[in-house]
């Protein structure tokens, strides 16, 4: 599936719409360049999780969790790991095989530990179409 956004609250909306249909152990592995929108969408995701904490990215710490929505929601930044055995560190598996939703920011970074059945979402911008244009692709 292909959305074709053109500010930051479509890109809310759409990721809000996703958040809502997620069941129990289900991965999300989001991809895009810095800027590109990550953090909006994880947002509108968190949103339709009913999750009302504020949303930050857990650059620094690897993992962010939130329990108090309809599901957990347990937040990866693997943009500072320096290999898979980082995420065997800090018990990746507890998450990805638990009953929350995971959603991976840089998730081809650790591929090599990613379930087959994981949704990529993939964010981009093409400038020729406008600054708030991003093109979100989701694959099952």
């Amino acid at each position: 599936m292909v959305f074709e956004s053109l500010s930051e609250k479509q890109t809310f909306d759409f990721a809000k719409s996703l958040g809502e249909k997620c069941k129990p152990g289900q991965i999300y592995c989001l991809d895009g360049d810095l800027g590109v929108g990550k953090t909006v969408f994880t947002k509108g995701f968190a949103c339709g999780l009913d999750i009302e904490d504020d949303i930050v990215s857990p650059t620094f710490t690897i993992i962010q969790i939130y329990e108090e929505g309809k599901l957990p929601l347990y937040h990866f930044d693997v943009y500072r790991i320096g290999s898979p055995d980082e995420m065997f560190e800090i018990g990746y598996e507890d998450y990805f095989y638990g009953q929350g939703v995971c959603l991976i920011e840089w998730a081809t970074l650790v591929d090599e530990i990613i379930p087959e059945e994981a949704i990529h979402i993939t964010i981009e911008k093409d400038l020729e179409k406008g600054f708030d244009y991003r093109k979100i692709t989701v694959e099952e």
